[in-house]
């Protein structure tokens, strides 16, 4: 394992899920933490959980990725944060892509404007924008990686995920354009793609319906955050010559995205 202490790692989407649970993984391997969401105070929450469970450092700001004004402000707090005296020599280790989400499970016909275009504004738009941001903070960092946390649903297509499995494949495809451009720069650029994973995902999915959102993981073992956060330091203390270029994980329980063994009540 690469050595994480005293790395500076963002993060975006940080205060739930996966984003949440990558900052205390990384905190445990001693990494500095920057972390983004929109959701100030469990973000504070968050970044208070991460320093108990041993980063040096972790700093959370209000970020929204829909918004250029406040990703660039965010990259720019951050600078601020990794090198306070000499901000424009601040050199950031590791992005991470995190925040995303789906809205709504409408088939085409029916679809909505405003959840199609919240989904592409945040999976999309939104990696493309914190990735632009945060590359001049990369460019002289050989070694450092961006990680882009997208979903099986990028690479197969259900009923009524037209919208999301568009946004996943993109940000697939964004990466995969990333790896390309970066070619000799010895910037990592990775994409981790969980299967059926139980966090807020479904709870928003499905506009706050607890029950529906329940529905979903009934009679499984789904993932969990926690193991997602696990694959995610994995990948980035890989040897600065390893690129993992794309990692989908499915729990036991899910074969593919319609065939999800499930138990009785």
């Amino acid at each position: 394992m690469f050595p994480l202490k005293d790395k500076w790692i963002l993060i975006t989407g940080a205060s739930s899920g996966f984003g949440a649970a990558a900052g205390r993984a990384f905190a445990a391997h001693g990494a500095r933490l920057l972390l983004g969401a929109r959701r100030l105070e469990r973000l504070q929450q968050v970044a208070a959980e991460a320093r108990q469970a041993g980063a040096p450092e972790a700093h959370a700001h209000v970020l929204d990725v829909r918004q250029t004004a406040s990703v660039e402000a965010f990259v720019n707090w951050a600078r601020s944060r990794i090198s306070p005296r000499q901000p424009a020599d601040a050199r950031l280790d590791v992005l991470i892509n995190n925040a995303g989400g789906a809205h709504g499970l409408d088939p085409v016909a029916q679809g909505k404007d405003e959840d199609w275009e919240a989904m592409l504004q945040i999976n999309v738009l939104g990696i493309l924008r914190m990735t632009r941001a945060a590359l001049p903070l990369m460019e002289r960092n050989p070694g450092s990686t961006i990680i882009n946390v997208g979903s099986l649903a990028g690479h197969v297509a259900y009923e009524g995920g037209a919208a999301y499995c568009a946004a996943k494949a993109g940000e697939r495809q964004i990466t995969r354009a990333l790896r390309l451009e970066l070619n000799g720069t010895g910037i990592r650029v990775c994409s981790v793609d969980p299967g059926m994973a139980e966090t807020e995902f479904s709870l928003v999915r499905f506009k706050g319906d607890a029950a529906r959102a329940q529905q979903v993981y009934a009679g499984t073992q789904p993932l969990t955050a926690e193991d997602i956060a696990e694959i995610l330091v994995w990948v980035a203390s890989r040897p600065p010559h390893v690129n993992i270029d794309e990692l989908l994980v499915k729990p036991t329980d899910q074969a593919a995205i319609h065939k999800v063994h499930r138990r009785p009540a």
